[in-house]
This record gives structure tokens, C-alpha cells and sequence, in this order.
């Protein structure tokens, strides 16, 4: 069914789980402890019904099929993956690197999203410290 949904939709449909997983780890600080399916998907189903454009264009038969939902489950679960094995830019690396030898700390990071979380962190503490 996910495959007959028009080429914009689809994208916004990508763009919303992607939003909406990279957020909700920022929430809970990118903790592997503290994740939780449950509240991901609580988020995502807020996001979507209050939010998102592209969940009002698609019929309310098709929000009902399960097949439907087994799609979209499928097309999180890619998207997820994939956030998760993009490693963080070389730039990305130096630009922490020297941050943390700057402030002293370590924070660890896999992939590029995380690594983005942890810059913007050491921004900040780098900000509050002047």
C-alpha cells in the first residue's frame, strides 16, 4: 500500500519519521537505556495527527488496513536503520574533536545524527562558558 502513495507523500512521510526519531533521541540525550519503541511511536503518533500535512490526504480506509500499517512499520524501521549506520562526517569528527579537547570532555557518538546532537551540545557549553 506504501508503495501507491504518490512520490510526495512518500517523501514527507520519510521526512516526518526521520524528524521525529532524531528528536525524540535528543529528548532522551541519545540514551540506548532510556529508549523506549513505545515512546517513539507515542511521539510519532502525536506528530502525525497533529502536525504532519500529509497524514489528512490519505484516505481514512488506508490509515485502517493493517496492511497499511505494516508498510509504513517496514518503512520506519529502514529509515531508522539508516539514520543509524550514516557515520558522522569527517568534518563533523575534527569540528568535535577540538570542541572536546577545548572543554575537556568525551562524549561518544555512532552516526552522523548523533554526532550533530553532540556538536550542538558542546556549542552550547562552549557558549554558556564564555
Amino acid at each position: 500500500m506504501f508503495k501507491d502513495l504518490s512520490p510526495n507523500i512518500k517523501s514527507s512521510i520519510t521526512r516526518s519519521i526521520t524528524q521525529t526519531f532524531e528528536q525524540y533521541m535528543s529528548d532522551i540525550e541519545w540514551s540506548e537505556e532510556r529508549f523506549s519503541v513505545d515512546d517513539y511511536f507515542a511521539n510519532w503518533r502525536e506528530y502525525i495527527t497533529t502536525r504532519a500535512l500529509w497524514y489528512n490526504t490519505i484516505p481514512d480506509s488506508m490509515k485502517r488496513d493493517p496492511k497499511f500499517h505494516e508498510d509504513l512499520a517496514n518503512r520506519i524501521n529502514e529509515i531508522i536503520e539508516r539514520i543509524l549506520s550514516e557515520p558522522p562526517s569527517e568534518e563533523q569528527i575534527a569540528t568535535i574533536q577540538i570542541m572536546q579537547e577545548e572543554l575537556g570532555t568525551h562524549y561518544e557518538y555512532e552516526c552522523k545524527a548523533e554526532a550533530l546532537y553532540v556538536e550542538n551540545l558542546l556549542k552550547n557549553h562552549m557558549q554558556n562558558n564564555r
